[in-house]
C-alpha cells in the first residue's frame, strides 16, 4: 500500500509542506508566449514567471486548456482524514490542523497543472522584475479583496511576509531569512521585495510570490497569535470559507459566492464544488468501511490489497461506484522508511545499508501488492531528473570538489539503486551480505543470536507506525532482521503520538516522503540542509553533510536546464549513497474510487488529479443515486 494523502489541493503553495498544501510539482516550461519587456529599461514585464523558458499560457489566455469552462457549480465532494484535528492554523507545529486548513488563503502567484514551473498572477496583476532577478515588484489587483469584503493590500502582503519571517515555521523563517533582504510597500497596490546579494535568484521572485496572504486587520484586531494552535481561522482572500465542523472528527468547507476572483481566466473551470467535506477516521479499514456505505464519496485508494480484492461490493458491481485508474505523470512522492541519524546506531552507513538489505520489495511486492507497483530508487524517481548508471563529466566537475566529503564510491560506481530480492521472503544472498556489513561495522551474533557491540550494547530498531494496516508491510521486515540477530520490533502509537514522536525525533524508523520538484528551489534545505536538520519538520532523519549542502547551491544557481539536470543528478546520487532511506515503491496511476455523481476533463492534465480543482458535481447522476438509496 502506498501512504498518500487522502485528500489532494490543485494549486502548487511552494515547496514546502511548509504551507501546507500538496505539490503540483514543477517543470521547466517550453512554451510558446514570451514575457516582454518595457520600452524604456531592461526591466521584465509580465503575467507570470518560470526559471528558464517561456510561459505557456498568453497574456489575455481566456482559461487553462485542461479545464472545462462551462463545468456547472453546485454539490458536495467529500473525502476522508486519518487520526483528527484540534487547530484550524497549519502553520505552527501547535497542534493537529485540519486537512485541507489552507485552503482559505491565496498568494501572489499560482502554478498550474499542465505546465511545471511556471506561475502565473493571481492575486497580483502584473510581475516586474530585472534580468537578474535581484528585485521583484508587484502590482496587485484592484479587486482583490479577503473574504469578508475588506481590500487587500501590498500592506497585507508585507505584513503576511514580516509574520511567516518572524513566526512561522522555525526552518522556513532559516531559509527566508537568507533570501530576502526587505519588503517594502510602493503603494496600496504595490510592494517590492529585494533580495539578498550573493544567494542565488533564479526562484527568489515565484518563491515570495507564492507565500499566502493574511489579512492585517483582522490579525491585529482579533490579538492573534500566529504561533499558536487555534479552531478559528485567519482571514484570507480564498475561494472557499470555513462552513462548520465538529472539532476532530469532520470539517466542511464552502465556496464563497462573493469570491472576488472567480471570474479570472485562470480560475475559470475550476473551484466548481458549492463544499468540500472531510471526514476524519481512526483506522484505514474504518475508513473503507465508511466510504462503502456512503458516508463519504471519492477516495484515492492507497491500499494495493483493497485495489485488487476489496472493491468487490455491490455498489461497484452496479456501476454506483468507479473504479478507475488515471494517469500520473508527476515525480513520485520518494515514500521510504527513514532513519533517525540522530541514534549512535546508525552513524556507520554499513548498518543502514544492512538493514536495507533485509526489506524484501520483490516478495512484498508480488505477495502483498499483487504486483501492481515498482521500486522507488531515486529521489526524483518517475522522471529525467533521476542520476543513472556512472556519473557524467558534467556530474564529476560538481562531484570531485567535494571528494573528502562524499560518500564512497559517488564519484566511481554507479548511482545506488534499491537492492532486489528473490522469491522467498527471507532473501538468502541479501541475509549474508547483511551479515558480512554488520560484522565489519562491529556488530558482532553472541551466543543467543543477538548482535552486540564492543560495549555491549544490542543493536535496536524499532519500527514507529500508527497504521495498522502496514503491519503487513513491516511486519516481514522485522523478522527478517530477527533473522540477522537484530532486536527489531514494531511499535503501534496512535495518529497523536505519531505526530509528536516524529517532531521531537523520537524514533528509530519511520515512513516518510520526500515530494521534490522538476525545478528544486530552496525547499531543498529543507528536507536536506545541515543548516535546518535540528529544526526542520522535513528533515526528520537529521541529515548533515557538507556536500549535499553544496550540491544543493549547486542546483539553486542553475542557469539553464542542461545546468539543472546536471546538478540534480549530482545530488541525487549522493542522497542515495547517504543511505538515511530505505525506499519503498510508486506507482504512476491513481487508483481512485468515487461515486458515480462527478465528472472531470479528459484528458487530465499530466501533473495533478485535480478532483477538489477542476471536476465538477453532475446533479442529475447524483439525484438518480439518491433516489436509488445508494446515497443519502
Amino acid at each position: 500500500m502506498q501512504r498518500t494523502a487522502p485528500h489532494s489541493t490543485p494549486a502548487k503553495h511552494r515547496v514546502a509542506g511548509w504551507l501546507c498544501g500538496l505539490l503540483v510539482a514543477p517543470l521547466l516550461c517550453l512554451g510558446l508566449a514570451a514575457p516582454v519587456q518595457a520600452d524604456d529599461s531592461d526591466v521584465i514585464s509580465s503575467w507570470g514567471i518560470s526559471p528558464f523558458g517561456n510561459l505557456k499560457y498568453p497574456a489575455g489566455f481566456a482559461h487553462l486548456d485542461y479545464v472545462n469552462p462551462d463545468a456547472p457549480k453546485g454539490g458536495e465532494i467529500s473525502e476522508w482524514a486519518p487520526g483528527g484535528f484540534d487547530s484550524l492554523n497549519p502553520y505552527t507545529t501547535k497542534g493537529r490542523a485540519a486537512a485541507l486548513s489552507s485552503i482559505f488563503f491565496e498568494s501572489l502567484l499560482t502554478g498550474v497543472a499542465d505546465e511545471t514551473s511556471a506561475q502565473y498572477c493571481l492575486v497580483c496583476k502584473t510581475i516586474q522584475y530585472p534580468p537578474d532577478r535581484s528585485w521583484v515588484i508587484f502590482t496587485l489587483r484592484p479587486e482583490a479583496k479577503f473574504s469578508d469584503g475588506s481590500p487587500l493590500t501590498a500592506d497585507d502582503v508585507a505584513f503576511s511576509f514580516n509574520l511567516l519571517l518572524t513566526k512561522g515555521l522555525p526552518d522556513f523563517r532559516a531559509v527566508l531569512g537568507q533570501e530576502v533582504q526587505s519588503a517594502e510597500v510602493l503603494a496600496p497596490d504595490k510592494i517590492k521585495f529585494t533580495f539578498k546579494p550573493g544567494y542565488p535568484t533564479r526562484d527568489l521572485p515565484a518563491a515570495v510570490g507564492q507565500l499566502p496572504i493574511f489579512s492585517k486587520a483582522f490579525y491585529e484586531t482579533n490579538h492573534r497569535d500566529f504561533e499558536a494552535s487555534s479552531l478559528v481561522p485567519l482571514l484570507g482572500s480564498g475561494p472557499y470559507v470555513l462552513d462548520h465542523m465538529n472539532v476532530g472528527q469532520s470539517i466542511v468547507y464552502k465556496r464563497n459566492p462573493d469570491y472576488w476572483g472567480q471570474n479570472l481566466p485562470i480560475n475559470i473551470g475550476r473551484n466548481n464544488f458549492d463544499t468540500i467535506r472531510i471526514e476524519y477516521y481512526a483506522d484505514y479499514n474504518a475508513a473503507f468501511e465508511g466510504f462503502k456505505g456512503g458516508t463519504y464519496t471519492f477516495r484515492n485508494e492507497a491500499s494495493s490489497i483493497k485495489w485488487a480484492t476489496g472493491y468487490t461490493f455491490p455498489a461497484v458491481q452496479s456501476g454506483a461506484i468507479k473504479k478507475v485508474e488515471l494517469p500520473d505523470g508527476t515525480i513520485a512522492s520518494g515514500q521510504s522508511f527513514i532513519f533517525n541519524l540522530r541514534r549512535p546506531q546508525f552513524q556507520d552507513p554499513r548498518v543502514r545499508q544492512a538493514i536495507g538489505l533485509m526489506f524484501n520489495f520483490d516478495w512484498s511486492n508480488a505477495k502483498l501488492f499483487y504486483g501492481i507497483y515498482a521500486r522507488v530508487n531515486s529521489f526524483w524517481e518517475n522522471s529525467s531528473l533521476a542520476a543513472s548508471g556512472k556519473p557524467s563529466e558534467a556530474e564529476l566537475a560538481l562531484l570531485q570538489p567535494l571528494a573528502a566529503e562524499l560518500p564512497p564510491g559517488v564519484l566511481t560506481d554507479d548511482a545506488v539503486m534499491a537492492p532486489t530480492s528473490g522469491e522467498r521472503q527471507l532473501d538468502r544472498a541479501n541475509l549474508r551480505k547483511a551479515s558480512d556489513l554488520l560484522d565489519a561495522a562491529g556488530w558482532k551474533v553472541g551466543t543467543d543470536g543477538k548482535r552486540r557491540n564492543a560495549k555491549g550494547e544490542m543493536l535496536r530498531v524499532e519500527f514507529l507506525d500508527s497504521n495498522q494496516d502496514f503491519d503487513r508491510v513491516i511486519n516481514p521486515f522485522v523478522e527478517n532482521l530477527q533473522a540477522l540477530g537484530v532486536d527489531a520490533l514494531l511499535t503501534h502509537v496512535d495518529d497523536a503520538q505519531e505526530t509528536i514522536r516524529e517532531r521531537s525525533y523520537d524514533f528509530d524508523v519511520i515512513t516518510a516522503q520526500f515530494p521534490m520538484d522538476y525545478v528544486p528551489d530552496s525547499g531543498l534545505k529543507q528536507y536536506f540542509g545541515s543548516a535546518t536538520a535540528d529544526m526542520s519538520t522535513f528533515n526528520k532523519m537529521g541529515l548533515k553533510s557538507p556536500a549535499v549542502d553544496a550540491l544543493i547551491e549547486d542546483v539553486l544557481a542553475a542557469k539553464s536546464q542542461d545546468d539543472l539536470t546536471t546538478a540534480v543528478h549530482a545530488l541525487d546520487r549522493v542522497l542515495r549513497a547517504e543511505r538515511f532511506w530505505i525506499p519503498q515503491w510508486y506507482r504512476n496511476k491513481h487508483t481512485v474510487a468515487y461515486y458515480d455523481i462527478y465528472d472531470h476533463p479528459d484528458p487530465l492534465p499530466p501533473y495533478a488529479l485535480g478532483e477538489l480543482d477542476f471536476w465538477w458535481y453532475d446533479a442529475t447522476k447524483a439525484a438518480a443515486l439518491k433516489a436509488s438509496g445508494v446515497l443519502r
